[in-house]
This record gives C-alpha cells, structure tokens and sequence, in this order.
C-alpha cells in the first residue's frame, strides 16, 4: 500500500501474483477494477476519500485469505449493482456468472438489517443466514466489505458507529470465529470496542502503553532464550512475540480479571516444519520452564471444528513472568490466522472455487447446520434463535466412538449429540453412553467426552418429555417435527375415515363426488393446497364432514347464510367445542381473533361473519364493527380452553429516564407475560413505546396494566384497537 494511506491497483496486483500466475486471471480482476472505477467516477465516501478506495480496499484484504478470481473480481464490483447504473445482467456478460451470484449476494445482504435489538426483522436475518450457506465466498466478501467500513466508521454519526460495531460484534465476528479467520475477527472485535466502549477501549491502550518498554524487553529475552534453546537441539524454527488483541484483554477484565493477573499478555509464537518437531520444541520449553498445570491444551491431536490447530502452555518464563506460548507448524499458522480459506489458494491440475466449496462443506459444521435448519422448515423466529444460541454461542466440543469431532453448545445433553449426527440416530435412540459409562439422558455433557448413542431400529421414536430435557433448539425443533408429522398423519387417517364414512351414510360414491372438478371446487372454496391437507383440516375437526358434503353435492348456500340460519336455529344443542370461541348453534367452524382490537380471554366480544374467512372476533368496543348490525353474531368464550395465550397491543407513555423498557420487561415475566415486540413510537417530552404480549385472560392483562402503573416514570397505559 502507498505511504500517502490511498491504496493503488498496482498495490493490489503485487498482492495477487504472490498466489495467482494466470495472466489471464490477472488481467480479469484488472478488467474488473478499471470497470468499478468507472462506474463510481465522481462518487465520495463520507470519509471524503474517492469510492473505488472502498473496493479495492475490499479486494486487498481479501488477497490474505488468498481469494481466488471470481471472489476478488466480485469484491472490486460488489457495490456498482447497489449504487450506480449496473445490473446483474451486465455483470454478467462483462464477465460471468459466478462473478454475478457473488456480487448479488453481498447485494441482498447489504440490503438487510443485522441489528438483533428488534426482533421483528428475523425473517431477514434468516435470509441472511441461509444466504451465507450457499457460497461460503459471500460471507467472505462481507467480512472484508465490512472490515474496511470499520476502518473508516469515525465518519459516521455517533449512533450509526454505535449500530455498525454492535451488529459487528454480535453477529459477524463470531461466524468470522467459526471460518477460523483470526486476523479478521480480531480486528473487527478491537474495532467494535473502540466505537461501542470507548473509555474501555482507551484505558486498555493506555495501560498497554505505559507497560510497554518493560513488556517489549522481557519478550526480546525470552525470544531469545528460547530460540538458542531450539537451535541447541537443531530445531529449524521461526519465533515471534504476539500481541493479546484489546477485546479478549476487555474480556478478561470484565470477568474480573485484574490487568496484571492476565497470563498471555506476554507471549511467543513458535512455528516449525513438522508436527513431530511442534511436541519436541515443547517438552524442551517445559524441561527448561515449570508449566502451570492445566494450562496445556493440544489442538493438533484434537483440532477446533474450524480446524484450527495448535499448541499451547503457560510457563514461568524469565525473572518470573508468564508466557503463553503457542507452538505449531507454517501451515497450522496458515489456517490459524487466515481459517480454512486461506488453503483455497489456486492448486494445480484443479478447480480452485470447487476446492473452496468442498472443503468448507467436508470441514465446517457451522454451514452444514444453517443448511440443514433450512431443509427443517422452522419459523423464521425458531430458526434465527438456533442460529443465534446453538450456532454463535460458546461450545464444547465431544467425540464420537470413532474418533470424529462434534461441536456442541455448553449444557447440551446425549439428546443434542445425537439429532447433532443425524436425525434418525435422535429419532431411534433408547440409550447413551459416555467414556464407557452408561449415562440418563439429561447428562450434561462436557469437552472431550466420547459419546456412543444406541438405537433400536424398532423404537417407535422419542419421548415428548425429551424436548425439555435437549439444550439445544435443533434438537427441540427435530423433536417437534417429529410429533407433528405423526400427529399430521393420524388426523389426516381420521378425517379420510370421517369422510368415507358420511358418504356411505349418505349411500354416495367416494369417486364421484370427490371427482377431480369438486376437488378442485372443495380446495378453492377452503383455499386448501391437496386432499391431504383436507382430511387433515376435517381430522382435526376444523372443518364439519357435513357441510363439505353440501358443497360436493351444490346443496348448500354461502357461508355466511349458513352460519346465520345455524345461529337462528334455537333447537340445535352445544357441542364440545375445541375453539377458543363457542357459538351457539355451530360446530367446528373457522374463528379468527380480530388483528385490528386483539381480544384476549374474557374480553367482552361479539363475533362477525365474514365473505369467506369464518366469523372474525372484536371486542364489543370495537370501532371497525359499529355500522355492521346486520352480519352480528353472539358468541362467548370457551372455559373449557386453559394454558392458552393471546396476543394485544398496548402503548406505554413515560417520562424519560435511563431505561424503562428493564422495568417492564421485569413486570411482563413477574406476571408471566411474554414480549413479542417492542417499537418506540416516539420521543419528545414523553416517550412512546408500542408493545405487542402475551397474555393469559383480560384479568392477567389487567394487573399487568396496573403494575406498570404503580413505576412513577408511567403517565399512561392503553390497549390499541387500529
């Protein structure tokens, strides 16, 4: 890079033919820089410096992770789509396809919102998620896309520097952590500090500094003392003093660490040819320095899932200080700094970007599980909550009988561990074992354990109860889908069963009223997908078998009649009704809950017969049912219907002050009410805060309202009808 700080194509070049020789390749990305120069012509970046910095910026951080062409020509381009006249199209007859799907997924990502305060953009965040599993590059690009605007975020607002370094931190630089990318993920994490706790982040540095000269010399010592250890016994080796990043410094201290109780604040890094020479370079280092016992760790015999490899000691080193001291091989401290991607470099006789997808494929779990939820067809919000407590969360990491690594997060169980290896192993399990002990199944399980599952392939499937005893959300989520696939069968053998049955009560044939026209007619009217999907709403009693007769026979009239002549009906007795909402005189018919005045139990109601979507419920106070006399049903709720919750919207007005929200998050949990939503509606002189809950019955509701109340910063609370 020049000393004037702008970085030239010429700098980058120098960069890519450390690893690239193809001139034609070289002359592509070089295609690919003169394009997005001209394309940003005249454009400036908040930093005022000229927007083609930005990309190629981008691409040269990407040349440590050795990029290949398509990613690095992506990263010169990944901007033009989103801010000049480019599209998909022309990228892609300017050079290819596989160029244009990199430029386009780091597009759709820029596009979404990050940001894990608000957790009504989870649905965005699992485009994010599953985006990123399609092309590991993608998340790459988005690493060193986001590295430089880091670099760069003191020209932006306080607030937006704030948002940038927490969705940072929260979000990117532990799946950074996952592709074993260290040099990115500590820069980023330092970064994020800097801008999220400043005064944190300075007072590390300043205490960095003033040790700095005592630090510097005792390191230069121990280099020494080592080296001329290793050289005495003919160890080719390289040796380094390595500097602990300021956030795993900030970690340790906001555990409550003092600043001169942290061990690797003085370190060295030993790097040799042969892993054979990493085990003696080390018991030399422990035959000279007294180790502290359980600080070893060997990561070659037992790498990390992102297949880092290591190993390290903390020893008493000269005049008494102690060392971290991390020994490996040059190609271990390849993947160490720059992760799995930095052994995508361009091999010969093979294609490098099928290299890169396989071996992330083989390699790393973190992909396999996105992918893998994906293919489960969990709600967005069950979905972005394993991603976030299974996925980005602290682990352990345990063996399988035969030697194979699976990484799992603290407090998982025998149940976790097997829907971890596959699915049916989780659905047929009757027993585990760990290190040769017999174990219940509610063993939390711990590093290094070796866990054998046994299953019987006639096992009829897991247990209910095991979905509290699993830790981890994939497991909950396998656990679920396997009951509700039974379930789903069992209802949709019911009501083909219910069906049959009326008809031959009805002396009707089963084919020729279910003909392929009055199927499709039954399906449109219902709005159903297939005939499956009928039996199943009729085995669960959502639809009368009945009333689909009628409408298979044309002896029948619009709902809404219907409902209004069943209604009229005096003599027609109560059914056991499994609805929220009884109405008298019908039997299992379609009932929403109003959107617009969100009743919840107890509410006084009234319901409204809908144009084809069953009765709609309101409150009587409603202002959408005022003028609606004529379609006006009376109904009541179900006391038979218990453990049940609803959801309703209320404002909350308060006056300023630190933080409210603390105060009525504590409240909702005290009176076991769940917060499904919280939007700051608006700040001036009182704070506006719209809340959507969940809520047992009107009297929960009530004393909820009350408590609020009784925090003398609240001026008003009220329910939203809309």
């Amino acid at each position: 890079m020049s000393k004037s700080g702008i970085t030239k194509f010429e700098d980058l070049e120098i960069k890519i033919r450390k690893y690239i020789t193809n001139e034609e390749e070289i002359s592509k990305i070089k295609k690919a820089y003169e394009y997005a120069k001209d394309a940003h012509l005249g454009m400036l970046r908040k930093s005022g410096e000229p927007y083609i910095q930005h990309p190629l910026n981008v691409a040269y951080i990407l040349t440590r992770v050795y990029a290949d062409t398509p990613t690095l020509c992506a990263a010169l381009l990944h901007d033009t789509v989103e801010d000049t006249d480019t599209t998909l199209e022309d990228i892609t007859k300017l050079f290819d396809s596989e160029v244009s799907l990199l430029v386009n997924g780091v597009t759709k990502i820029n596009k979404l919102n990050f940001s894990t305060t608000n957790e009504a953009i989870i649905a965005n965040q699992r485009k994010i998620f599953v985006g990123l599993s399609e092309d590991v590059r993608v998340i790459i690009l988005k690493l060193a896309d986001r590295l430089h605007n880091m670099r760069t975020l003191w020209a932006l607002s306080e607030e937006k520097q704030k948002e940038n370094a927490r969705e940072t931190l929260e979000i990117l630089t532990p799946i950074a952590h996952r592709l074993g990318i260290h040099k990115l993920k500590s820069e980023l994490e330092d970064l994020s500090l800097r801008y999220l706790k400043p005064d944190a982040f300075y007072s590390i540095v300043e205490n960095l500094n003033q040790t700095k000269l005592e630090r510097d010399q005792t390191v230069q010592d121990m280099l020494k003392d080592v080296s001329d250890l290793l050289n005495e016994h003919d160890i080719k080796h390289e040796i380094k003093g390595r500097a602990k990043s300021i956030y795993s410094i900030y970690n340790k201290l906001d555990k409550g660490r003092n600043f001169n109780d942290i061990f690797d604040l003085l370190a060295l890094r030993i790097l040799v040819d042969t892993e054979q020479e990493c085990y003696v370079a080390l018991g030399l280092i422990h035959s000279k320095y007294r180790p502290i016992p359980k600080r070893f760790k060997d990561y070659i015999a037992r790498p990390k899932t992102n297949m880092y490899q290591s190993l390290h000691t903390t020893v008493f080193g000269i005049d008494g200080f102690l060392f971290e001291i991390q020994i490996r091989t040059h190609d271990m401290n390849q993947i160490a700094e720059y992760g799995i991607a930095s052994h995508w470099s361009y091999k010969e006789h093979s294609d490098a970007s099928k290299s890169m997808q396989n071996d992330m494929e083989q390699k790393l779990q973190f992909f396999r599980n996105i992918i893998e939820l994906q293919e489960e067809n969990t709600s967005a919000e069950e979905f972005v909550n394993t991603v976030k407590s299974d996925i980005l969360k602290s682990s352990i990491y345990v063996f399988t009988p035969k030697g194979d690594v699976i990484e799992l997060p603290k407090g998982a169980t025998p149940i976790d561990f097997a829907y971890k290896v596959h699915t049916e192993v989780g659905d047929k399990m009757v027993g585990a074992i760990v290190n040769n002990s017999i174990v219940p199944l509610d063993y939390e399980l711990k590093s290094n354990d070796i866990v054998k599952i046994n299953t019987n392939k006639t096992s009829i499937g897991p247990n209910k109860e095991w979905i509290n005893i699993a830790k981890t959300n994939q497991a909950k989520n396998k656990i679920k889908a396997f009951f509700f696939k039974k379930d789903k069968l069992e209802y949709i053998d019911k009501g083909n069963e219910l069906l049959k049955k009326e008809l031959r009560k009805k002396k009707l044939v089963f084919n020729e009223i279910l003909s392929e026209q009055n199927l499709d007619k039954i399906l449109n009217e219902f709005k159903l997908k297939d005939i499956d999907d009928l039996y199943f709403n009729i085995g669960t009693g959502k639809y009368s078998v009945g009333h689909i007769i009628n409408i298979l026979t044309d002896n029948f009239k619009p709902k809404e009649e219907y409902m209004l002549d069943k209604v009229g009906n005096k003599e027609t007795k109560n059914i056991n009704i499994k609805n929220d909402i009884i109405v008298s005189g019908i039997d299992d018919i379609k009932i929403n809950l109003a959107s617009c005045c969100k009743p919840v139990k107890n509410d006084d109601i009234i319901g409204f017969i809908t144009k084809g979507n069953g009765i709609s419920i309101h409150r009587k106070n409603c202002h959408n049912i005022f003028d609606l006399d004529e379609r006006l049903i009376d109904v009541r709720w179900n006391e038979n219907i218990t453990n049940k919750k609803y959801p309703t919207t209320i404002t909350i007005h308060s006056e300023p002050t630190k933080n409210p929200l603390l105060d009525v998050i504590t409240k909702a949990s005290n009176n076991n009410i769940n917060i499904e939503n919280i939007n700051t509606v608006s700040k001036s002189d009182v704070t506006v805060y719209e809340v959507t809950i969940l809520v047992s019955d009107y009297e929960n509701l009530d004393k909820f309202i009350n408590d609020l109340y009784n925090l003398i910063y609240i001026k008003k609370v009220e329910r939203i009808i809309k």
